[in-house]
């Protein structure tokens, strides 16, 4: 398989002609955090092998760039080490349905920032399951609360958040419930409830924006009478009380 195939991840074999420059002035608008010795380290990893002119240096196809864009968008979204996104990558490349992506308890503390104290805690207050093992979900939830801690917000206050999300569920259920119980196929049901689920997660953000707005602590034009706030304050402790 030749470099432009084996990484195209749905493109044909591309003529491999772009030096490193030109793929850190593509990605860095993107991924501002990347850099030469990254790059080289992904390729020593073996997640991405450019071609090599006569000269020594690399040279990327378009697909090499689109290989690094994946990597980076997995490890930045999704919080997945490497040997996960390798995997993905192998599957792709194989052109077969990639496994489901799970990390070790040491992966999730190692690619989310967390410390066993924080995982701990999460897991006590149903945010995340315990378990041996770990979906990319878990990654995000506990990603989101180490960012949540820097502002003294603690896996005790995220308590009301899941219990909001679990009382979605149960209405979303309740509302798809006569499609799920048709014979047939279910698909009908899973449409419905992933329809219904982006319309609640929508109205929820814009209902959030729209108090802060009020409150003067949003982009938004703040409430007649309410000096405007910069959306994000350094050192906000209002939810610890400190």
């Amino acid at each position: 398989m030749t470099n432009g195939q084996r990484a195209g991840l749905g493109h044909g074999p591309v003529r491999a002609n772009v030096g490193i420059g030109q793929v850190l002035a593509e990605l860095r608008q993107e991924f501002p955090d990347i850099s030469p010795s990254k790059i080289r380290f992904l390729e020593a990893e073996g997640l991405v092998t450019p071609a090599r002119a006569e000269s020594g240096y690399r040279r990327f196809a378009v697909a090499d760039i689109e290989r690094l864009r994946f990597i980076l968008t997995a490890q930045r979204d999704e919080y997945l080490p490497l040997r996960v996104i390798k995997q993905r990558l192998d599957a792709l490349d194989e052109g077969i349905p990639p496994e489901p992506d799970v990390v070790t308890r040491s992966e999730l503390l190692e690619v989310t920032g967390a410390d066993e104290e924080i995982l701990g805690e999460l897991e006590d207050y149903g945010l995340v399951r315990r378990a041996r093992h770990y979906g990319t979900e878990a990654a995000v939830i506990v990603r989101a609360a180490v960012a949540l801690r820097e502002y003294g917000i603690q896996p005790r206050h995220l308590r009301a958040v899941k219990a909001a999300a679990d009382r979605e569920v149960s209405l979303i259920e309740q509302v798809v419930a006569p499609l799920a119980r048709q014979k047939g196929s279910r698909e009908p049901a899973l449409r419905a409830a992933l329809d219904v689920a982006g319309h609640i997660a929508r109205l929820h953000a814009t209902l959030v924006e729209d108090g802060l707005n009020e409150a003067g602590l949003a982009s938004g034009a703040p409430a007649a009478g309410t000096p405007q706030i910069a959306s994000h304050v350094p050192g906000l402790r209002s939810a610890s009380g400190r």
